[in-house]
């Protein structure tokens, strides 16, 4: 059985996030979406919001879980068993930053490879951070980011 892990902090899930969540999960047997609880930001939403959002919005993949992870990717694909970890690009510095990671994560201990998705070209603008900031000066970002969110962030802002 292929297990890949999809990991992120996914503050706030994007349609962009969703899109490829759909083709990682028609790619791999098992598809892990690893949620980062990150100490060193503040996110817009808590790790339980975003786990249960994820939960909620890829319930419909039987080979999906959502799970949050704290530490090192490494040791949350170890611990997953599994032998992929899943990056979307959407330009090429995505790219030069992403490679050095892929290539520290598979020498670090997990030896998984890395497999780059490249974003859909209708999602290539969207980023959470972006979307976050469009949010909060008033812009419309119904486009940008599932129906589920968009309801949460009117309960969050």
């Amino acid at each position: 059985m292929k297990t890949a892990v999809f990991p992120g902090s996914f503050d706030p899930v994007t349609v962009g996030h969703m899109d490829l969540i759909a083709r990682s999960a028609g790619m791999f047997d098992r598809l892990v979406i690893g949620v980062l609880v990150n100490s060193g930001k503040s996110p817009l939403f808590s790790i339980e919001e975003r786990v249960n959002m994820l939960a909620c919005l890829t319930e419909k993949f039987s080979n999906v879980s959502v799970k949050s992870f704290e530490g090192l990717l490494v040791d949350f694909v170890v611990q997953e068993r599994a032998g992929v970890i899943v990056r979307g690009l959407r330009s090429p510095q995505d790219f030069e930053y992403e490679l050095p990671l892929a290539q520290a994560n598979y020498k670090l201990r997990c030896n998984a490879d890395t497999v780059f998705l490249a974003t859909s070209p209708e999602y290539s603008y969207i980023s959470s951070s972006g979307v976050k900031e469009i949010y909060r000066f008033g812009g419309d970002i119904t486009s940008m980011v599932p129906k589920l969110v968009a309801e949460k962030l009117q309960d969050v802002c």
